[in-house]
């Protein structure tokens, strides 16, 4: 699965990481510790990012099938 290009270029200091399984692939953003209280929602296939006071939007992969964040990790499952 391709990493977004809206996050490949987070303005924060966020470490974007793919991981490839047998079973599929994940993709990995970590905000740090500063954005642990993220939060996401899915419209269509759009989602949408809160992390502390900036907010920014991106178009899920065609192979998504699940998206969530959980400490500061936003996670898209494939």
């Amino acid at each position: 699965m391709k990493v977004p290009h809206s996050l490949e270029n987070v303005d924060r200091d966020a470490v974007v990481r793919t991981f490839e399984y047998d079973t599929g692939s994940v993709i990995a953003v970590d905000f740090g510790n500063t954005a642990a209280d993220i939060s996401v929602d899915v419209v269509g296939s759009t989602a949408i990012i809160v992390a502390d006071d900036d907010q920014f939007e991106f178009e899920l992969p065609p192979e998504a099938s699940d998206v969530s964040a959980r400490n500061g990790v936003l996670t898209i499952e494939e």
